[in-house]
Protein backbone atom coordinates (compact mmCIF):
# COMPACT_ATOMS: atom_id res chain seq x y z
CA UNK A 1 0.00 0.00 0.00
CA UNK A 2 1.13 3.32 -0.68
CA UNK A 3 1.64 6.62 1.66
CA UNK A 4 0.20 9.81 0.80
CA UNK A 5 4.30 10.50 0.47
CA UNK A 6 4.53 8.31 -2.28
CA UNK A 7 1.84 9.15 -4.40
CA UNK A 8 2.95 12.47 -4.59
CA UNK A 9 6.01 11.40 -5.91
CA UNK A 10 4.75 10.95 -9.17
CA UNK A 11 4.27 13.99 -11.57
CA UNK A 12 1.32 13.61 -13.73
CA UNK A 13 1.68 15.62 -17.14
CA UNK A 14 -1.56 17.21 -18.53
CA UNK A 15 -0.89 17.58 -21.94
CA UNK A 16 -3.28 20.29 -23.33
CA UNK A 17 -4.00 21.99 -26.66
CA UNK A 18 -4.33 25.51 -26.93
CA UNK A 19 -6.22 27.19 -30.31
CA UNK A 20 -6.66 30.87 -31.54
CA UNK A 21 -9.09 30.20 -34.21
CA UNK A 22 -9.46 33.16 -36.83
CA UNK A 23 -7.35 36.01 -36.04
CA UNK A 24 -8.40 37.88 -39.27
CA UNK A 25 -5.74 40.28 -40.71
CA UNK A 26 -5.12 42.87 -43.57
CA UNK A 27 -1.84 42.13 -45.43
CA UNK A 28 0.01 42.31 -48.64
CA UNK A 29 1.73 38.49 -49.70
CA UNK A 30 1.59 37.25 -52.85
CA UNK A 31 3.35 36.92 -56.14
CA UNK A 32 1.85 39.50 -58.29
CA UNK A 33 2.38 43.08 -58.22
CA UNK A 34 -1.25 43.94 -57.42
CA UNK A 35 -1.29 42.04 -54.16
CA UNK A 36 1.55 44.11 -52.80
CA UNK A 37 -0.13 47.31 -53.48
CA UNK A 38 -3.62 46.36 -52.86
CA UNK A 39 -3.14 43.34 -49.97
CA UNK A 40 -5.70 40.95 -48.97
CA UNK A 41 -8.37 39.86 -46.25
CA UNK A 42 -6.06 36.83 -44.34
CA UNK A 43 -6.94 34.06 -41.52
CA UNK A 44 -4.76 32.78 -39.28
CA UNK A 45 -5.77 29.98 -37.35
CA UNK A 46 -2.92 28.31 -34.46
CA UNK A 47 -3.20 25.39 -32.37
CA UNK A 48 -0.31 24.57 -29.47
CA UNK A 49 0.63 21.66 -27.39
CA UNK A 50 2.11 21.82 -24.38
CA UNK A 51 2.61 20.24 -20.28
CA UNK A 52 -0.05 22.91 -18.68
CA UNK A 53 0.25 20.47 -15.73
CA UNK A 54 1.35 23.82 -13.43
CA UNK A 55 -1.19 26.26 -14.87
CA UNK A 56 -4.02 23.13 -13.96
CA UNK A 57 -2.78 23.88 -10.21
CA UNK A 58 -1.47 27.28 -10.01
CA UNK A 59 -3.79 29.21 -11.91
CA UNK A 60 -1.12 31.57 -12.99
CA UNK A 61 -0.73 32.89 -16.56
CA UNK A 62 3.14 32.42 -16.05
CA UNK A 63 2.68 28.77 -15.97
CA UNK A 64 0.81 28.19 -19.15
CA UNK A 65 0.45 29.36 -22.95
CA UNK A 66 -0.51 33.19 -23.00
CA UNK A 67 -2.97 32.93 -26.13
CA UNK A 68 -2.68 37.08 -26.24
CA UNK A 69 1.39 36.31 -26.83
CA UNK A 70 0.75 33.59 -29.90
CA UNK A 71 -1.85 36.57 -31.38
CA UNK A 72 0.72 39.02 -31.05
CA UNK A 73 3.64 36.70 -32.81
CA UNK A 74 0.51 36.37 -35.57
CA UNK A 75 0.31 40.13 -36.59
CA UNK A 76 3.37 40.63 -35.83
CA UNK A 77 4.47 38.25 -38.51
CA UNK A 78 1.53 38.77 -40.69
CA UNK A 79 2.52 42.37 -41.34
CA UNK A 80 6.15 41.36 -42.71
CA UNK A 81 5.46 40.85 -46.59
CA UNK A 82 6.39 37.59 -47.75
CA UNK A 83 5.69 36.16 -51.61
CA UNK A 84 4.50 32.54 -49.43
CA UNK A 85 1.97 31.80 -47.16
CA UNK A 86 4.13 28.89 -46.38
CA UNK A 87 7.29 31.11 -45.95
CA UNK A 88 4.85 33.49 -43.50
CA UNK A 89 3.55 30.13 -41.96
CA UNK A 90 7.16 29.06 -41.52
CA UNK A 91 7.93 31.78 -39.59
CA UNK A 92 5.24 31.88 -37.23
CA UNK A 93 6.23 28.69 -35.70
CA UNK A 94 9.82 29.60 -35.85
CA UNK A 95 8.73 32.61 -33.32
CA UNK A 96 6.16 30.34 -31.40
CA UNK A 97 9.42 28.00 -30.85
CA UNK A 98 11.56 30.54 -30.05
CA UNK A 99 9.40 32.39 -27.58
CA UNK A 100 7.43 29.98 -25.91
CA UNK A 101 9.52 27.10 -24.34
CA UNK A 102 6.69 25.03 -23.63
CA UNK A 103 5.07 24.45 -26.46
CA UNK A 104 6.12 20.77 -27.79
CA UNK A 105 4.11 20.63 -30.78
CA UNK A 106 2.44 24.06 -32.75
CA UNK A 107 0.37 23.86 -36.22
CA UNK A 108 -0.35 27.37 -37.96
CA UNK A 109 -2.84 27.62 -41.28
CA UNK A 110 -2.63 30.71 -42.79
CA UNK A 111 -5.37 31.12 -45.37
CA UNK A 112 -5.80 34.11 -48.35
CA UNK A 113 -9.49 35.25 -48.76
CA UNK A 114 -10.64 36.05 -52.29
CA UNK A 115 -6.96 35.18 -53.61
CA UNK A 116 -6.44 36.66 -57.45
CA UNK A 117 -6.59 32.83 -59.07
CA UNK A 118 -8.82 33.64 -61.73
CA UNK A 119 -12.06 31.66 -60.45
CA UNK A 120 -14.48 32.30 -57.32
CA UNK A 121 -12.71 30.71 -54.81
CA UNK A 122 -13.39 31.33 -51.38
CA UNK A 123 -9.57 31.10 -50.05
CA UNK A 124 -6.54 28.98 -50.09
CA UNK A 125 -4.61 27.83 -47.19
CA UNK A 126 -1.89 26.46 -46.27
CA UNK A 127 -1.09 24.16 -43.31
CA UNK A 128 2.48 23.93 -41.41
CA UNK A 129 3.07 21.46 -38.12
CA UNK A 130 6.27 21.39 -36.35
CA UNK A 131 7.68 19.00 -32.99
CA UNK A 132 10.10 21.06 -30.86
CA UNK A 133 13.21 18.72 -31.12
Amino acid sequence: MKTVKQVYLYKVLIMGIIKVQNIRVYAYHGCLIEEEKIGSDYRVDIKVKADLSKSTKTDSLSDTVDYVHLNKIVKEEMAIRAKLLEYVADRILDRIFDEIPMVNLAEVSVSKINPPIGGNVEKVTVELRKKRK
